[in-house]
Protein backbone atom coordinates (compact mmCIF):
# COMPACT_ATOMS: atom_id res chain seq x y z
CA UNK A 1 0.00 0.00 0.00
CA UNK A 2 1.28 3.44 -0.74
CA UNK A 3 1.44 6.23 1.32
CA UNK A 4 -1.50 8.22 -1.30
CA UNK A 5 -4.96 8.17 0.57
CA UNK A 6 -6.30 5.30 0.33
CA UNK A 7 -10.18 4.58 -1.28
CA UNK A 8 -12.51 1.56 -1.29
CA UNK A 9 -12.67 1.29 -5.02
CA UNK A 10 -11.49 -1.91 -6.14
CA UNK A 11 -13.67 -4.77 -8.88
CA UNK A 12 -13.50 -8.13 -6.93
CA UNK A 13 -11.06 -10.69 -7.77
CA UNK A 14 -12.66 -14.30 -8.87
CA UNK A 15 -11.95 -16.10 -6.09
CA UNK A 16 -10.71 -14.01 -3.01
CA UNK A 17 -8.84 -17.22 -2.33
CA UNK A 18 -6.32 -16.73 -4.90
CA UNK A 19 -4.99 -13.61 -3.16
CA UNK A 20 -2.00 -14.92 -1.67
CA UNK A 21 -0.77 -11.78 0.35
CA UNK A 22 -2.08 -9.30 2.46
CA UNK A 23 -0.86 -6.69 0.17
CA UNK A 24 -2.99 -8.13 -2.65
CA UNK A 25 -6.05 -8.63 -0.42
CA UNK A 26 -6.52 -5.02 1.19
CA UNK A 27 -7.59 -3.35 -1.74
CA UNK A 28 -10.28 -6.20 -2.47
CA UNK A 29 -11.06 -5.58 1.32
CA UNK A 30 -11.41 -1.84 0.73
CA UNK A 31 -13.68 -2.53 -2.16
CA UNK A 32 -15.90 -4.37 0.04
CA UNK A 33 -16.37 -1.05 2.04
CA UNK A 34 -17.31 1.51 -0.60
CA UNK A 35 -20.32 2.23 1.86
CA UNK A 36 -19.40 5.38 4.29
CA UNK A 37 -22.32 3.72 6.96
CA UNK A 38 -21.05 0.03 7.02
CA UNK A 39 -17.42 1.97 7.00
CA UNK A 40 -18.63 3.61 10.20
CA UNK A 41 -20.69 0.28 11.48
CA UNK A 42 -16.62 -1.41 11.35
CA UNK A 43 -15.44 1.89 13.12
CA UNK A 44 -17.64 1.99 16.09
CA UNK A 45 -17.81 -2.05 16.39
CA UNK A 46 -13.61 -2.30 16.17
CA UNK A 47 -13.99 0.60 18.85
CA UNK A 48 -16.11 -1.24 20.88
CA UNK A 49 -13.78 -4.19 20.76
CA UNK A 50 -11.14 -2.11 22.41
CA UNK A 51 -13.13 -0.85 25.24
CA UNK A 52 -13.94 -4.72 26.07
CA UNK A 53 -10.37 -5.75 25.84
CA UNK A 54 -9.79 -3.17 28.00
CA UNK A 55 -12.38 -4.04 30.47
CA UNK A 56 -10.98 -7.63 30.05
CA UNK A 57 -7.84 -6.40 30.97
CA UNK A 58 -9.11 -4.60 33.93
CA UNK A 59 -11.40 -6.68 35.95
CA UNK A 60 -10.11 -10.01 34.25
CA UNK A 61 -13.50 -11.34 33.67
CA UNK A 62 -13.31 -13.21 30.26
CA UNK A 63 -16.96 -12.51 29.16
CA UNK A 64 -15.77 -9.00 28.16
CA UNK A 65 -13.31 -10.90 25.26
CA UNK A 66 -16.85 -12.34 23.53
CA UNK A 67 -18.40 -9.24 24.26
CA UNK A 68 -15.70 -7.57 22.41
CA UNK A 69 -16.43 -10.50 19.79
CA UNK A 70 -19.88 -9.85 19.42
CA UNK A 71 -20.03 -5.63 19.19
CA UNK A 72 -16.68 -6.47 16.89
CA UNK A 73 -18.55 -8.59 14.40
CA UNK A 74 -22.16 -7.54 15.09
CA UNK A 75 -21.40 -4.33 14.49
CA UNK A 76 -19.62 -5.03 10.91
CA UNK A 77 -22.28 -7.79 9.50
CA UNK A 78 -24.81 -5.31 10.42
CA UNK A 79 -22.84 -2.77 7.91
CA UNK A 80 -22.48 -5.28 5.59
CA UNK A 81 -25.75 -7.25 5.10
CA UNK A 82 -27.83 -3.97 5.68
CA UNK A 83 -25.89 -1.28 4.26
CA UNK A 84 -23.05 -2.68 2.01
CA UNK A 85 -25.22 -5.51 0.96
CA UNK A 86 -22.28 -7.95 0.46
CA UNK A 87 -21.22 -10.61 2.69
CA UNK A 88 -18.19 -10.21 5.13
CA UNK A 89 -14.81 -11.60 3.74
CA UNK A 90 -14.21 -13.00 6.77
CA UNK A 91 -16.55 -15.81 5.87
CA UNK A 92 -13.79 -16.73 2.94
CA UNK A 93 -10.67 -15.15 4.45
CA UNK A 94 -11.06 -14.62 8.25
CA UNK A 95 -7.66 -13.82 9.42
CA UNK A 96 -6.63 -11.33 6.46
CA UNK A 97 -9.92 -9.82 7.49
CA UNK A 98 -9.46 -9.02 10.68
CA UNK A 99 -6.21 -7.73 9.76
CA UNK A 100 -7.96 -5.55 7.09
CA UNK A 101 -10.33 -4.71 10.19
CA UNK A 102 -7.67 -3.27 11.66
CA UNK A 103 -5.49 -1.44 9.07
CA UNK A 104 -8.76 0.03 7.70
CA UNK A 105 -9.39 1.47 11.53
CA UNK A 106 -5.69 3.19 11.90
CA UNK A 107 -6.64 4.42 7.92
CA UNK A 108 -9.71 5.64 9.01
CA UNK A 109 -7.79 7.59 11.84
CA UNK A 110 -5.36 9.24 10.03
CA UNK A 111 -7.61 10.59 7.02
CA UNK A 112 -6.17 7.78 4.81
CA UNK A 113 -9.62 6.70 4.12
CA UNK A 114 -12.89 9.12 4.55
CA UNK A 115 -15.15 8.66 7.60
Amino acid sequence: MNTTTATPESAPPADIRSLKTFAEFYPFYLGEHRNRTCRRLHFVGSTLSLVCLAMLVYTGKPQYFLYGLLVGYGFAWVGHFGFEKNKPASFKRPLYSFMGDWVMYKDLWTGRIPF
